[in-house]
């Protein structure tokens, strides 16, 4: 799972490879704005076919935390 976010981030994005790790923060390590995080938050629902809680959007603050989530979400 965490392969196939790292080419989210680099495909949809533009995020510098070297940029991404699980610990790399979306908005302080990687600059991702609000308008990004939406686009990534739509790309994910789209590509592992599920929809993310805006509730729980707030607890997505690195690529881990992304990575968690979709593996607790995705069948």
């Amino acid at each position: 799972m965490y392969e196939q976010v790292k080419q989210l981030l680099i495909d949809e994005l533009g995020i510098d490879e070297r940029l991404i790790s699980p610990s790399a923060e979306l908005v302080g390590d990687l600059d991702i704005n609000s308008i990004e995080l939406a686009d990534l938050v739509m790309v994910c629902e789209e590509q592992f076919d599920i929809e993310m809680a805006e509730e729980d959007l707030t607890g997505l603050v690195t690529v881990g935390d992304v990575v968690d989530y979709l593996e607790n979400h995705v069948n």
